[in-house]
């Protein structure tokens, strides 16, 4: 995937020193992005109602909660509570892969890779 990825970095440089994207229509004007785009049709309505209520759909506070307990973790000197810790935080790995009906990829999460790959080779 890398290979493409490069290829059309390669392409968009070379059209953008041509001046092939000076002359698009609304240059310089921000995008008009539909934010439900991404949401099934069936539940935007509820989304947008819970958005506007200043709640976040299950994944994303699943999600916020992970990147907390990872800061979390990183302060707690007490064994006991860390490994408690870091329990809670396997476990809402899990429930974010259930969730999310795909799996879950370090990636996604890029302050908590270097960490886990310590403790894999330690």
């Amino acid at each position: 995937m890398d290979a493409f990825r490069k290829i059309a970095e390669e392409r968009i440089r070379a059209a953008m020193e041509r001046g092939e994207f000076d002359d698009l229509p609304n240059s310089g004007k921000p995008l008009k992005i539909d934010e439900d785009a991404s949401i099934p049709e069936d539940l935007r309505l509820a989304y947008r109602v819970l958005k506007n209520a200043g709640c976040l759909p299950p994944e994303l506070e699943l999600r916020k909660e992970i990147l907390s307990l990872r800061e979390l973790i990183d302060t707690i000197d007490d064994d006991k509570e860390r490994l408690r810790n870091i329990r809670r935080l396997n476990f809402n790995l899990l429930k974010l892969n259930t969730l999310r009906k795909r799996p879950f990829y370090i990636d996604d999460i890029p302050e908590y890779e270097e960490p886990l790959l310590r403790r894999l080779v330690d």
